[in-house]
């Protein structure tokens, strides 16, 4: 077992790069619609600038043009930008994808793209990188080099640099942030949206959202006979984050719509955080149907699958969850962490994986 102060300090790392709330902060879903976010995407479906967006305050920014030299925070706005089109623009990131964790089509270009930070991107390199655009996912956080000891507005400001945010992941510690579990994507859409109007690719914006409503909608239709008390509640087993002391993926965090658009039940969908310190006892004590065996790509599909491997011979070899119920019929998962907790495209994708496993006889071909 790992220590427990390892475990945590993942677990934090985890926390920074997919923390999730449901937000009014200019998002059209969950806690409630933004008049932001729609002047946003009106303007880019008509092709033009200026685009007005605001932060999780509501303080707005007004992108006169197209950007040209773009920097992202970290992976999460990575891949959205790479899927908009807008890979030949970004001059930089700050926690950089694992080697393997993007798809193969963006991990070529997705290689290409300087690293600026191996964790939060430094203020003063993020200040002179020459970008004319901060896409940042994380907001105002103090710990692990978060917004809150970044550049201040009026150094953005002064180096030419304008700072917009992923609003789906930033506004989770602000007072606006809903209580209420986050049960569909409707937020990471709207980023997606958000993005593609600054950047110009609306159009692309609009085909990657269509693409995602499409897949959820598939797995809706199939599931819609199956009544709440028959989804089976479902955990997710972050073993990256350490086995010594459970991570609680709460009811803010992503995975749960995720969980839930799949047809199952989070077990700690009740904890009002993203993430949150467990323990081996509340999971015990949940007994739940499923366990997700939910790893970081290792960079190879061997060591990917022996990280798998790993997982499972814990839980089947701890005593406290060799009796679990999910352990004893062998209901595992194997999906990656990426593609649950992190905001993005594939989140479509991990709903309907999850839907195939623990509904086999509705939803097919979970890949």
């Amino acid at each position: 077992m790992r220590p427990r102060t390892a475990a945590r300090a993942v677990a934090a790392v985890v926390a920074l790069f997919t923390t999730a709330t449901a937000t009014a902060c200019g998002s059209s879903g969950g806690g409630g619609g933004g008049a932001d976010a729609q002047v946003t995407v009106k303007a880019a479906s008509a092709g033009s600038f200026p685009v007005k967006v605001a932060d999780c305050a509501g303080q707005e920014t007004t992108i006169a043009k197209a950007p040209s030299k773009i920097v992202t925070s970290n992976a999460a706005g990575l891949e959205m930008l790479l899927r908009l089109g807008a890979g030949d623009r970004l001059i930089g990131t700050g926690f950089p994808p694992g080697r393997g964790s993007l798809p193969a089509d963006l991990a070529e270009q997705g290689a290409k793209v300087p690293v600026l930070g191996d964790r939060a991107i430094p203020k003063e390199k993020l200040l002179g990188s020459g970008a004319d655009l901060y896409v940042d996912t994380f907001g105002a956080m103090p710990m692990m080099g978060g917004g809150a000891t970044g550049p201040s507005p009026e150094e953005f400001t002064a180096a030419g640099i304008q700072h917009v945010y992923l609003l789906s992941t930033a506004c989770a510690g602000t007072p606006k942030a809903a209580k209420a579990p986050r049960t569909d994507l409707a937020q990471i859409e709207d980023d997606i949206r958000r993005l593609g109007a600054v950047t110009g690719t609306a159009a692309r914006a609009e085909e990657l959202v269509t693409g995602m409503e499409k897949r959820i909608g598939d797995v809706r239709t199939a599931l819609a006979g199956v009544p709440q008390e028959r989804r089976p509640s479902y955990f997710v087993f972050d073993f990256d984050a350490g086995t010594k002391q459970p991570v609680a993926v709460c009811g803010r965090q992503v995975a749960n719509a995720v969980i839930t658009l799949a047809g199952a039940r989070n077990v700690f969908a009740d904890c009002d955080a993203d993430f949150k310190p467990g323990s081996w006892e509340d999971v015990v004590a949940k007994n739940p149907d499923w366990i997700q065996l939910s790893v970081r790509n290792r960079g190879s599909e061997e060591a990917t699958r022996k990280a798998y491997d790993d997982a499972e011979a814990f839980l089947k070899g701890f005593p406290a969850t060799q009796g679990l119920k999910a352990v004893q019929e062998g209901h595992f998962v194997r999906l990656g962490s990426e593609v649950t907790t992190i905001a993005g495209v594939r989140n479509a994708d991990a709903v309907r994986q999850i839907a195939a496993s623990v509904h086999p006889d509705l939803v097919k071909n979970g890949q």
